[in-house]
């Protein structure tokens, strides 16, 4: 049965330009990512500080893209590539605050919201009732300053199985054409900004600078 009409969650950017729901929130797969990637991210924009976490995780949802709709501020939307093969990195231009993270094929329609848009008013963690607590530790090679807590194979494992097969079935009926990310043709609704060498290199430097 669909269940995106039950719960919704809105987001915004930090300055409030970019506004936005997630739909069905319970079905969400909470995380959070280690990986040098997402920090270099958080360095690039500047919001390593309100990004990430003390063992410098980014804090995501994924969801569905069908579930995420903008309802302001799409003009201040902007995209940008750690690489040219890397994930596009989703962001309001406007404060800079992290949006979100797609693959380049729209057809796997997997999104994972970042939590800085998630809780636009406060710092409280994210959790009941809104979404799950956090499901799996991703990349935890990257952690800095510590391990991760456990959180189980199995229950790792089961979320994650939960989770893949409906997006993966997205291919087989169509629904991955529903999403805010990409035009009708599956192009990006922004430009999509690789980083220049410099750049690159500069956020990676941040990183180990951080460490």
């Amino acid at each position: 049965m669909d269940t995106q009409h039950h719960d919704k969650h809105r987001f915004q950017c930090r300055c409030g330009q970019v506004t936005g729901e997630l739909a069905d929130t319970r079905s969400a797969l909470h995380a959070v990512c280690y990986c040098r990637d997402c920090q270099a991210y958080a360095h690039h924009l500047g919001q390593a500080g309100s990004v990430l976490g003390a063992l410098a995780g980014t804090e995501v949802v994924g969801t569905h893209a069908r579930n995420v709709s903008f309802t302001g501020g799409t003009d201040q939307l902007a995209c940008v590539s750690l690489t040219g093969k890397g994930l596009l990195r989703w962001y309001a231009r406007c404060c800079n605050t992290p949006l979100a993270n797609t693959g380049r094929d729209w057809r796997m329609p997997y999104v994972g919201l970042v939590h800085s848009c998630l809780r636009p008013l406060g710092s409280e963690p994210l959790g009941p009732p809104a979404f799950q607590p956090v499901q799996m530790h991703l990349e935890t090679a990257g952690a800095r300053g510590g391990k991760p807590p456990a959180l189980g194979g199995w229950r790792q494992a089961r979320a994650l199985l939960g989770f893949m097969p409906r997006i993966a079935a997205s291919r087989l009926t169509g629904s991955y054409r529903r999403t805010p990310f990409f035009d009708g043709a599956g192009v990006p609704v922004a430009t999509v900004q690789v980083l220049a060498p410099a750049e690159h290199a500069h956020a990676v430097a941040a990183v180990e600078a951080a460490a």
